[in-house]
């Protein structure tokens, strides 16, 4: 007998088969659905007043990083004019790395707002370098370390079986909690010379609040702005409680308005004994750009589904570039700052427009002396609260990652192991201490520890794993909790997204009711379901009477006079639960193919 064979998509068109093919959108140049919480998102173009306030906004928590270079720069014991140009320097390597993430053209950039800030990353290596006496050391392996970065921005497609979306999820969680820890450590104190009074609490508390009172109970620019209006309360704030004293503003009063940094200091070396720390921070930093590259898409698509791979390589590179230029330009290594993407986040305004405002202003400040040393005098309470204020968007868009795909035991035991090892850094320090020297830049850290812990996890469970399931269903008595069991079971072992098996399971249920009751099956219904990352397929077969799906409703007429009719109408109306649908029917032989894009 003749095989018959049609395909319909949920349109009612016949299309070819889409299984194991994929589309994927660049957010820099595609047309996206603006999520509601976004004012002006990627591809729009706010006025320019917002634009200029939303980039000192970013301006103000960026500069909270520059503590990194100014820690580092000082262990090597320089006089205060030169951590002046330095500090200089670092500014005008902040306008190149703001820069380059939010291009679009040729192979550098994801076009997001998602700027790079100094990384804590690149903090023990680069004291490391100090250490040897010689600033071209620091140099030299900062520019190589942004060298391994480019090379790793080449195999994130290759490497994403290792790198599944709850993994991603997990990567913006463990920042979210990273920054609020470090934000925590700001107001308390911790590592001061003395822990945080009631002036300092005051401060803290003074500058959240209204960060916070202002995004959530007020509209418009007040909400959009404030972070910066935070900040600003947070500085008249530390005046008040004496927590900004007469030093400061000495130290203010004696930087020069404007004069161009110095480069005498600038060289180049390199020290084999510090490769190993360099590229494991390296290897941190491109981990952390695929999150924050993960939640700049995320946060930027109402329609978001997965990580964008492509996306997420041209960040990558970018950040690479960004390092790479820091090393040329004489300080320190930077990486992609979710806490940048957090405030604008939470501010509502993600146009890349920003980063180019943030640029040039930073280009500006580069020349301008006494303002980065405003900057540099910020009270640690203010920095903390801002901190923590980001830290919150991050670490929930950390959750909503993680809790759109299923999770079964081997993915519960590989987010939840990972996230217990890795928060016994912060947990444990004086454990942590007693590691060998070489494997500190792993262990010392949160962030690498669990993200190491949940890509060798992720390995190992992988083993054994399959990406078929088969049910044999009983057509004289059809058990619909077996079968929903059947479906929600494999969505977690393969890590599916929730949506996608809910539709597919209610697609299941009512085909073989309709297959059971309208064809009349000779023997049980067999069901496979085969899944990778973009697609989910479904294949039904039996022996009985085939099952037409065709392109309009039937008539009342024909549902009414013929059972010929009523499963045109079942046909009709199951089709429309799947992204396209195959029908063949050979040699008694009845197959039914349901394709769900993911």
């Amino acid at each position: 007998m003749p095989r018959v064979s049609h395909s319909l998509n949920p349109g009612g068109y016949a299309t070819r088969s889409t299984t194991g093919r994929t589309s994927s959108r660049d957010l820099g140049t595609a047309v996206v659905k603006k999520p509601p919480s976004l004012r002006y998102g990627v591809n729009d173009e706010p006025p320019l007043a917002v634009t200029l306030l939303c980039g000192l906004q970013q301006v103000g928590v960026i500069s909270i990083f520059l503590v990194y270079p100014l820690l580092i720069f000082s262990e090597a014991s320089l006089p205060p004019a030169k951590l002046i140009d330095i500090l200089s320097l670092s500014m005008l390597a902040m306008s190149v790395t703001v820069l380059l993430p939010a291009l679009r053209r040729g192979p550098v950039g994801a076009g997001f707002l998602c700027p790079s800030t100094f990384a804590g990353f690149y903090l023990k290596p680069s004291l490391l370098a100090v250490a040897t006496g010689s600033l071209p050391v620091l140099f030299g392996m900062t520019l190589m370390a942004g060298v391994v970065e480019a090379v790793l921005s080449r195999l994130q497609r290759h490497l994403r079986s290792l790198f599944p979306p709850e993994i991603a999820g997990f990567v913006v969680l463990l920042l979210g909690v990273n920054i609020g820890t470090v934000g925590l450590r700001y107001v308390l104190g911790i590592g001061a010379p003395q822990p945080a009074g009631a002036a300092e609490l005051s401060v803290a508390a003074v500058a959240l609040a209204t960060m916070i009172a202002l995004t959530v109970w007020t509209n418009g620019s007040l909400k959009m702005f404030g972070a910066l209006v935070g900040m600003v309360v947070g500085y008249g704030a530390g005046l008040a409680f004496g927590v900004l004293g007469d030093a400061d503003f000495a130290r203010v009063a004696a930087t020069p308005l404007l004069a161009a940094p110095a480069l005498d200091h600038l060289g180049w070396s390199w020290d084999s004994g510090l490769v190993l720390p360099f590229a494991i921070a390296a290897l941190a930093a491109c981990l952390q750009t695929v999150g924050c590259m993960t939640t700049c898409q995320k946060i930027n698509d109402a329609d978001w589904v997965r990580p964008d791979m492509r996306s997420a390589e041209r960040g990558v590179l970018a950040d690479a570039v960004g390092t790479m230029s820091a090393g040329l330009l004489g300080t320190v290594g930077v990486n992609a700052s979710p806490t940048c993407v957090g405030v604008a986040a939470a501010s509502g305004v993600t146009s890349r427009r920003v980063a180019y405002a943030v640029a040039a202003i930073f280009a500006g400040l580069a020349f301008m002396p006494k303002a980065a040393s405003i900057l540099a005098v910020m009270p640690r309470p203010v920095i903390g609260a801002a901190l923590l204020y980001s830290a919150s968007f991050v670490f929930v868009n950390g959750l909503q990652i993680i809790s759109t795909r299923l999770l079964d035991a081997r993915r519960t035991f590989v987010i939840g192991l990972s996230f217990m090892i890795g928060f016994a850094a912060d947990a444990f320090p004086a454990y942590v201490a007693l590691a060998p020297a070489k494997i500190q830049p792993i262990v010392g850290s949160s962030l690498v520890l669990g993200l190491v812990c949940a890509l060798a996890l992720n390995i190992v469970f992988r083993l054994g794993s399959t990406r078929t399931g088969r049910l044999r269903v009983d057509p004289a008595a059809p058990d619909p909790d077996r079968i929903e069991h059947f479906m929600t079971n494999q969505g977690a072992i393969w890590g599916a997204r929730r949506d996608i098996i809910d539709r597919a399971s209610a697609s299941l249920l009512q085909s073989i009711e309709t297959v059971v009751d309208a064809c009349a099956p000779n023997g049980p219904v067999d069901v496979e379901a085969n899944f990778d990352e973009f697609n989910l397929d479904m294949v039904i077969s039996y022996q009985g009477k085939a099952l037409g799906f065709p392109a309009r409703r039937p008539t009342d007429d024909e549902i009414m006079q013929s059972e010929e009719g009523r499963r045109k109408l079942a046909g009709f109306l199951l089709r429309r639960l799947a992204d396209s649908v195959e029908a063949t029917h050979g040699d008694g032989r009845a197959t039914i193919r349901f394709h769900f894009d993911h």
